[in-house]
């Protein structure tokens, strides 16, 4: 079996023909934890729905190799206005093993039931979703994700809006899917949280920046590197190689290593 678990080859994402990740390419070995940084509007979110496959490229390829994939979107994604429950929330977890109508069954939910209280949620499973505060709601979207027995998560700036203790239990959560053997790829704006929990960074500005080992990609220059990209990036203009010379040139020569 490769170790290899996604590859980017010359990929191109973007929305109604106006491209938002420009020319990636990569690989994400299997068993890996990823974190993805840049400024906002660097292409984060446009990668993961690309890797997803929400997104389909404008050029290149995304060449998956997982069995089962676990997505977790940002917060302001989700409608917490609808009139659901934790439990009806978490258990969409099954819905690729069940079915959106499939039904759960009893050992579904004493599995639910682990999930909610491995995230610190016992008790909640009748609250309504309107009532959580941000870090109940995200602990339960990770129950959510638990559920979903996934070799492969994404999840998408899911410290946001959430207390430090919240980001102390999703944090040792997140390492022991890893020492379990599955891939995950997180969007994240902390550099200091990336920097001590993170062992690798792909630092994004509409292209890649950066791809490696942290101490190496969070550096001044290829930060100060991004913000470059970043302000000169023109949104009523294409993509072009011939714009990248002229951004490489300002800038300096940008290459991603993997």
């Amino acid at each position: 079996m490769s170790d290899i678990c996604v590859e980017f080859k010359n990929l191109t994402l973007g929305y109604e023909g106006h491209a938002a990740v420009h020319h990636l390419s990569g690989e994400v070995k299997s068993g890996s934890l990823t974190a993805i940084v840049g400024a906002n509007g660097s292409g984060k979110s446009t990668l993961m729905k690309g890797i997803a496959g929400i997104l389909k490229p404008i050029s290149g390829s995304c060449v998956t190799r997982f069995k089962r994939l676990a997505y977790l979107p940002q917060q302001s994604e989700l409608d917490r206005t609808f009139p659901a429950r934790v439990i009806d929330l978490v258990s969409l977890g099954y819905w690729q093993k069940r079915g959106l109508l499939g039904r759960v069954s009893a050992d579904d939910r004493v599995a639910l039931g682990r999930c909610l209280d491995a995230v610190g949620l016992d008790g909640f499973e009748k609250r309504a979703l309107d009532s959580l505060s941000g870090g109940q709601m995200q602990r339960a979207l990770f129950a959510r994700t638990m559920v979903q027995d996934a070799d492969f998560i994404l999840l998408d700036e899911p410290f946001n809006a959430v207390d430090a203790r919240t980001i102390v239990d999703l944090v040792a959560l997140i390492k022991g899917w890893v020492a379990e053997g599955r891939t995950v790829l997180c969007v994240l704006h902390d550099h200091a949280l990336v920097r001590e929990h993170f062992p690798r960074t792909l630092l994004m500005a509409r292209k890649p920046v950066a791809w490696g080992p942290t101490p190496e990609v969070l550096t001044r220059d290829n930060l100060a590197r991004a913000r470059g990209f970043q302000e000169a990036w023109d949104d009523a203009s294409g993509w072009c190689e011939e714009q990248a010379a002229v951004l490489d040139r300002k800038y300096g020569k940008v290459a991603a290593h993997v």
